[in-house]
């Protein structure tokens, strides 16, 4: 909803110079971040307060039309019919915020937000939003309002892509606007679970250099540095605009290891599991009954006799794996190892021109921004798992549990193979190996896998008015632009292993060249250097999106009514989509462990849109009956036009699509009373036809190699860790989605300064592009044949262990959703209370309720209800679905016009509800036993002092006279009288040189709560 009018601060230029800004942030606290902003802003204008529509300039008869996120007709209404919430620089700092994945983390529309910052195993640093809950693709990310380029490769975001809102820094953006609501109709394909659109700025006058450093120094999380620095400046007059902004940021990594959350991958002690890997050295599964938890090398040795015995179980050197006394088991604790959340820097380079060029009927505007994001993506040393031996099923791995070992390794401690290479493999059939074999390349490290990021954008267009065209268009504006956006994405997988060098180094007999998987997981692991260059690879992963795009608008009045004008919206848009991804050679073949293997691929798509939009005011204010103060009707339409190509793969050739798409919106705003009566009360809804197009990483029929943590309740051969083979369809049909919304907005004439909104939201999606993820697969094995690969069962009773799971790409059937938007916000002036100006205070409150979340996965399945779950990271949709969502916030503002009045502190709680682990824990733990996530709620606290000086005052200056003197008729004579001159006065001194600077101090999560332990979240224990 929109905000009511915040405070504004006059800020004035000294004498005739532009000032400098400077701003400064340094910070300790005992939470997550405390901070000290200093900024002064000298010859910028104002801005608007948040969610308020631009009131008229002085003199002016109406108040400016502007236009919406959500329609592309302007408006003056500042409640108009659509759920917009409208965050600007100051709202996003009182919310606690401090980079991109906060701002997510921190809204309540925003269900789970799984792809941020804070993934570290498999994450590349991008943040997309996800809106209710969603796939982060069904929320369209746009930049004034136009769309841009998503990521390069994609693959963090299940075949889905999306924009990467991290590359735009806070110092760069005006306000954000968050339509939580569908708009195929207004912006095409994407826009099903809302539009997330930023605003750029484009004017600024002066000088502003800011710097900011966050970190703490109490609780579980030392060390998190956080670094930010920016320029930026900008000069104008009444016709042009230049502004520039250059922006810097560097983090700190945070290890698992420094939170006692985090550090141990054995979460019993919470109530979770324990996920420790048994992959690693010295471990071998022998995969009998007899010793279902295999065999683990003595602690006291390094490493065993090479062809000292027939087997483990013979073997001295060797110990069953029975669990110690306290019922742990030797297991490799990756946590000691791995970061928490990865550190990351960022360099963003942005310009803006604005020109005149013929007053306001013809204008020209340009932007370029250029990005440069790195991520330090770190994970634990390599397990040797998939086996770089084959089965029958090409690229299956032969051993179902690490890898196989031939006898004639060097350092092989066994005489008596316990299994062949099937005489059908592609590796190496017939050979004798012993198989069950676990290793983790600790003498190679962590597998260090940097990304950065390359993003470009180009704006150039002209706009303007055409009332030169006559007073009939004198409301009539038009606009035509070309944009280009890019996004360019490099991985370095370092540490990984080659199959085919690892199988070469196995087959090895000599001891100075052959590759040692049998050392221990005590003491030093040693490989000589020519085993270590044969065996560990550093890989080299490109991709590229690339979208230019070129559109003409028009809008204006058609004509007049008695309620008003009849308002409309025309234009129309061509963009294209190129995608393309260029994986390392050893990839491309499915050549390597430890790293995402998938084949390389391209696609390249065109479309075409138009759209037309009608508002049809039925009373107004001027013009209505009772029960019908003001009503007005917007009917929206676009047409869109789509033309893809793919790239042959090994499963599919080159191939061809078309499809199109039609999609109606209606809207209503209605106030039925008049606000001099009860306040004033808007009733609005909408209904929208919504459409999601395959995106082009989704038509790629390329398949992709991952290895997610899954349990299998049909066989206790199988790893917690397996291979997954994802594949997308060149032959993907659109999504579509039946949405409506109801809502209230009411500000109560009996209590001044309350606004308060309530919104009920509907959305039908069907035929939902997306994978099933493994372990959904495996539960429903039986219902989904062919998908799950198994090797013979060694134990009587149970099905064989896993060796890959297929997780293809298709039009599911349908997912049903609902819930609750809801604000307040209380201003209460002190005035009003007769008295003297103490104040204002200001109240807010700002929640999502999600009531349903049903998911039926296949056609006429039973259906799922997601609401209030956890979903585990081998499930498609977001990480977590709590119902309740919400911050509150007070934060008092000092009384103007005395010194008390720069004051600005408040305080805002963040909540989030208690919701149920993981529904993967339903089989393991049994029916009822399904574990509660509790609730977590955290306080950030926040004050802050504008230094705003009273602008110049005139002084009478004596004997001084500009226009010298003047003759004038006193007591019937004429005399000649010196007038009385003023001149005015800046405040000189260290006052001068702080007016319109801010000095903010805060600090986030001020009690260190810990997040709630969810046990169904591999990584770092928490959601």
């Amino acid at each position: 909803m929109e905000r009511p009018m915040d405070k504004l601060i006059t800020k004035h230029v000294l004498d005739k110079f532009e000032f400098l800004r400077i701003a400064l942030i340094a910070s300790v606290g005992p939470a997550v971040v405390g901070s000290i902003f200093v900024s002064s802003a000298f010859g910028q204008e104002p801005a608007p307060p948040p969610g308020a529509a631009p009131g008229p300039a002085p003199g002016a008869a109406e108040v400016e039309r502007v236009v919406v996120t959500g329609s592309n007709i302007p408006t003056a209404e500042e409640t108009g019919p659509n759920p917009v919430d409208t965050y600007r620089q100051e709202d996003i700092e009182k919310l606690g915020v401090r980079n991109a994945t906060d701002l997510l983390n921190k809204l309540p529309a925003e269900a789970g937000a799984t792809v941020n910052q804070n993934i570290a195993n498999g994450g590349d640093g991008s943040v997309i939003p996800s809106l209710r809950g969603l796939l982060p693709k069904e929320t369209l990310v746009l930049i004034d309002g136009k769309r841009v380029a998503s990521i390069g490769l994609g693959n963090g975001t299940a075949f889905g892509g999306g924009v990467d809102i991290n590359l735009i820094p806070f110092s760069m953006i005006d306000h954000i606007d968050i339509l939580k609501d569908g708009a195929s109709a207004v912006y095409g394909s994407d826009a099903v679970a809302g539009v997330f659109n930023i605003f750029l700025v484009h004017k600024f006058r002066g000088v502003e250099i800011g710097g900011s450093v966050g970190n703490t120094n109490m609780g579980s999380s030392n060390d998190a540095r956080e670094l930010e620095g920016w320029l930026k400046a900008g000069v104008g007059d009444d016709k042009t605009d230049i502004l520039v902004i250059a922006d810097f940021y560097d983090r700190a990594d945070i290890f698992s290891r420094d939170r006692n959350i985090t550090s141990n991958g054995r979460a019993t002690p919470f109530g979770g599991f324990d996920v420790r890997s048994i992959n690693a050295p010295g471990f071998i599964d022998d995969f009998t009954a007899a010793s279902p938890l295999g065999f683990r090398l003595k602690p006291s040795l390094q490493k065993p006799t090479p062809h000292s015995a027939a087997n483990a179980a013979t073997s001295p050197q060797y110990t069953a794996n029975v669990p110690f006394p306290d019922g742990n088991f030797a297991l490799f604790n990756f946590a000691a190892l791995t970061p928490s959340i990865p550190g990351a820097d960022r360099q963003v380079y942005y310009g803006s021109l604005t020109r005149d060029i013929c007053d306001k009927y013809l204008t020209l505007f340009a932007d370029f921004k250029y990005a440069r994001s790195y991520f330090r993506a770190d994970a634990a040393p390599t397990p040797f798992v998939p086996d770089a031996f084959h089965g029958s099923v090409a690229g299956s791995g032969f051993s179902p549990f690490g890898i196989s070992v031939p006898l004639s390794n060097a350092f092989n401690p066994f005489t008596v193979a316990n299994a062949t290479i099937p005489a059908d493999s592609q590796t190496f059939p017939g050979t004798p190996v012993y198989t069950g074999v676990a290793y983790r390349g600790l003498e190679a490290g962590n597998r260090f896998a940097p990304t950065t990021f390359n993003d470009i954008l180009f704006d150039v267009g002209l706009r303007g008015q055409m009332g030169e065209f006559g007073d009939y268009f004198k409301t009539w504006n038009w606009e035509a632009g070309f944009r280009y956006s890019r996004n360019d994405e490099e991985i370095q997988s370092r540490n990984v292993v080659s199959q085919s060098g690892l199988r070469e180094a196995l087959l090895d007999s000599n001891p100075a060249t052959a590759f040692n998987p049998f050392l221990g997981l005590s003491g030093t692991n040693r490989q000589t250097p020519t085993a270590m260059s044969r065996v560990y690879v550093t890989l080299h992963n490109s991709g590229q999106f690339e979208l230019p795009l070129g559109y003409l608008t028009f809008n204006g009045d058609l004509f007049t009514l008695p309620a008003g004008p009849v308002s409309f919206a025309v234009g129309g848009e061509y963009h294209g989509e190129r995608w393309r991804n260029d994986p390392d050679s050893l990839n491309t073949t499915f050549n390597t462990i430890g790293s995402t293997d998938l084949q390389a691929s391209e696609v390249n798509r065109d479309v075409w849109g138009m759209y037309q939009e009608v508002r049809i005011p039925i009373t107004s204010p001027t013009w209505n009956f009772p029960g019908f103060y003001s009503l007005e009707v917007d009917f929206a339409e676009r047409e869109e036009w789509y033309s893809q190509n793919t790239s042959s793969t090994l499963a599919f050739p080159r191939a061809s699509s078309q499809f199109n798409a039609q999609k109606p919106k209606a809207s209503v705003r209605w106030q039925p009373l008049d606000p001099k009566y009860i306040g004033a009360v808007t009733l609005r809804g909408t209904y929208t036809e919504a459409f999601h197009a395959p995106t082009v990483i989704e038509l790629s029929p390329a398949g992709l190699q991952a290895f997610p943590l899954v349990i299998d309740p049909f066989s206790s051969q199988t790893p917690n860790q397996i291979t997954d083979i994802i594949t997308g369809s060149p032959f993907l049909q659109p999504e579509t989605a039946y949405e409506w919304s109801a809502g209230i907005v009411y500000s109560p004439k009996w209590l001044k300064g309350l606004t308060l909104s309530v919104d009920y939201w509907n959305i039908s999606l069907r035929s939902i592009v997306a994978t099933l993820g493994a372990q959904f697969i495996i539960d429903n094995e039986a219902t989904l044949p062919g998908l799950v690969q198994r090797a013979p069962t060694a134990i009587a009773g149970e099905l064989g262990p896993i060796t890959q799971v297929t997780d293809p790409t298709f039009n599911l059937s349908s997912a049903n959703l609902d819930g609750i938007d809801y604000e307040a916000i209380y201003i209460l002036d002190s005035t009003i209370f007769g008295g003297p100006d103490w104040g204002r205070l200001t109240f807010t409150i700002n929640g999502t309720y999600l009531d349903r979340f049903n998911l039926v996965v296949n056609p006429g399945g039973p259906s799922l209800n997601l609401a209030g779950q956890f979903l585990s990271t081998s499930f498609t949709f977001s990480g977590s679905l709590p119902r309740d969502r919400a911050y509150f916030s007070l934060f008092w503002d000092g009384p103007a016009d005395t010194w008390l009045g720069g004051f600005d502190v408040g305080a805002t709680v963040h909540y989030t509800g208690q919701y149920h682990d993981t529904v993967d824990l339903v089989t393991t733990l049994g029916p009822g036993r399904g574990r509660l996530i509790r609730e977590w709620i955290t306080l950030d606290l926040i004050a802050s002092y504008a230094f705003n000086l009273p602008p110049p005052g005139p002084a009478e200056v004596p004997g001084f006279a500009k226009d010298g003197g003047k003759n004038v008729k006193m007591d019937g004579k004429e005399k000649n009288v010196l007038p009385v001159s003023t001149a005015e006065y800046n405040p000189c001194g260290w006052r001068a040189w702080l007016n319109g600077t801010t000095i903010t101090v805060g600090l986030q999560n001020v009690t260190d709560e810990d997040p709630p332990f969810v046990a169904g979240n591999f990584e770092n224990n928490y959601d």
